[in-house]
């Protein structure tokens, strides 16, 4: 038996103690409290800082356990479930009764997900309930992809960190309304919209203006503590010499100039799969690099890049400078 697997027994304690246990996810590490215990949720909350009104996604062990979290589930959620589960989509549906506030931050939906993580199965399974999980660190911030990152952030202000190794996604899972007749995508992931119209036999749409709250969406999310500016690929070049005078972090798909000084650059992969892969433990490493701004060359526009244009988009705050 490994470490990990004789861990286990003592994760399940700690989560049926009301205290709180960070796990992988093929996404991003999640911290795990009790989905049906208040003060669990109350001290989730408080050690991530998280607004109360910020609704959490509940993981599930199995397909089945919706019924327990979920009422008056369309065909296409069915569907969309069936073919994502384990796996990096989370569906937004009508809250079962007895679901509490704390979990949906007051509104009659919740978001549910089955992840596909051995390790988050296995906890799920020998925890036997919805485990509620925003990622691992405090809120706001870059989110973790390895059991270090998860360390870092929160110390001991989490009692176990399940270490299975980096997330082999990178990030968060697509989140899709489905409380409504059609599918509409409130977050986008690895599961694309063209994924969704496949499945659900409709293409999603857009959020309105009443759209349910969803985590990750807010304008500024999944930030660095340095600023961070992402720069179109036409301007990488005319930005650079004018920010040469500073300590810079930077991240493009090209190679370093010989002649700039630069804390730390990173050579991006151009797959986007990779990518989002190796996304947030780069803005990780720029961020520890002693810089003073971190540089991000934009990545192509087209739709294997939106999970990752819209993670970079909220960690630059929407800042995207303009040649001079």
């Amino acid at each position: 038996m490994s470490d990990v697997q004789e861990n286990l027994p003592q994760a399940v304690a700690i989560l049926r103690g009301g205290g709180l246990v960070a796990f992988p996810t093929e996404t991003v590490y999640g911290l795990g409290a009790d989905a049906a215990n208040p003060a669990a949720m109350a001290r989730l909350y408080a050690v991530k800082g998280r607004p109360r009104a910020h609704p959490v996604i509940v993981h599930l062990g199995r397909i089945d356990w919706l019924r327990d979290w979920a009422r008056d589930v369309p065909e296409f959620a069915h569907k969309l479930a069936l073919a994502f589960w384990p796996g990096p989509l989370t569906l937004v549906l009508k809250r079962a009764e007895g679901v509490a506030d704390a979990l949906t931050g007051g509104q009659d939906t919740v978001g549910v997900r089955v992840p596909a993580h051995p390790l988050a199965l296995a906890l799920l399974a020998a925890f036997g309930g919805g485990i509620a999980a925003p990622s691992a660190n405090r809120f706001g911030r870059v989110s973790p992809t390895t059991a270090a990152h998860v360390r870092e952030d929160l110390g001991g202000d989490v009692d176990l960190v399940l270490d299975g190794g980096p997330c082999a996604v990178g990030i968060e899972s697509t989140i899709v309304d489905a409380s409504g007749a059609a599918p509409v995508i409130l977050r986008p992931g690895q599961v694309s919209a063209s994924d969704i119209e496949r499945v659900a036999g409709v293409a999603p749409a857009m959020p309105s203006g009443s759209a349910p709250r969803s985590p990750g969406t807010l304008a500024a999310h999944y930030a660095p503590r340095r600023p961070l500016r992402l720069v179109r690929a036409a301007d990488w070049e005319a930005v650079l010499r004018r920010q040469s005078g500073k300590r810079l972090g930077t991240m493009s798909f090209r190679s370093a100039p010989p002649s700039l000084r630069c804390a730390d650059w990173i050579r991006a992969a151009a797959e986007p799969e990779r990518y989002a892969r190796e996304l947030y433990a780069n803005l990780r490493r720029l961020d520890a690099s002693g810089c003073e701004l971190i540089l991000v060359e934009a990545p192509p526009g087209d739709a294997p890049w939106t999970g990752v244009n819209d993670r970079l988009a909220r960690a630059a705050s929407g800042d995207m400078p303009s040649a001079p």
